[in-house]
Order: structure tokens, then C-alpha cells, then sequence
């Protein structure tokens, strides 16, 4: 493969696509929600959180021992993705536990490790 197969080498615009495309497109702020969303997610430790928390919902204790990081340190991560809306917490006596705040975090998290496995 040339590199030029990659490239377009007309000068013509297709008005209705263009169209179409600008018509849909979200306004700056969204862009900049979506990519920090992306930003949150693309770390490590983060992400293993997110499959642990993908497979049971778990406390503190529980994340450090899966994950062998000290309870601070989860800590400090879920806080992160507890203000960005990625996990959320309930209370039960002095436990805190922690899930996936909704579906769309589930199929985000789950669709991009089947991307991944798939490529494997």
C-alpha cells in the first residue's frame, strides 16, 4: 500500500455530506466533555478499576486487595472518577461501596475491551 491510497488527491467538495455532517455536529463544550471523559478513562489504574468495578461492586478494601495498591491510593482514584460521574458510592453502616454510575459507562468500558480483545 502506496502512500497515496491513503490520501485524496480531487479537489471536489461533497456539499451534502458536509452538510449533513455540520448539522450534527455538537458545540465545542461537548467535544471538551467527551474528551476529558476519554482523558479519565485512559489510565492504567483507572481502567483496572473500572473492569473490577464492571465485575462487583466492591469497597475500598476489597479494590486494594484486587488491584495490590494501598486503600489511599484507591481512594484517591475513585474520588477522581466519583466527581467526573464515571462510578458512584452507596453507604451501607461504615461500608463504602462503589459500581459503574450507569449503563452508559458499562458499554463504553465494556465495548472498548472487546475492541481491544478482538485486535488481539
Amino acid at each position: 500500500m502506496g502512500k497515496s491510497e491513503f490520501s485524496c488527491d480531487c479537489n471536489i467538495i461533497h456539499r451534502d455530506a458536509v452538510e449533513e455532517v455540520l448539522s450534527k455536529m455538537p458545540n465545542e463544550d461537548i467535544f471538551n466533555h467527551l474528551a476529558d471523559l476519554f482523558k479519565l478513562i485512559g489510565d492504567t489504574t483507572r481502567c483496572k478499576i473500572l473492569f473490577a468495578l464492571d465485575q462487583k461492586e466492591m469497597c475500598v478494601c476489597d479494590l486494594s486487595n484486587v488491584l495490590n495498591m494501598t486503600k489511599s491510593s484507591v481512594s484517591h482514584q475513585l474520588a477522581t472518577l466519583r466527581r467526573s460521574g464515571v462510578v458512584k458510592c452507596r453507604k451501607n453502616g461504615k461500608e463504602v461501596y462503589y459500581n459503574l454510575d450507569d449503563d452508559h459507562i458499562v458499554k463504553l468500558f465494556e465495548i472498548g475491551l472487546q475492541h481491544i480483545n478482538h485486535k488481539s
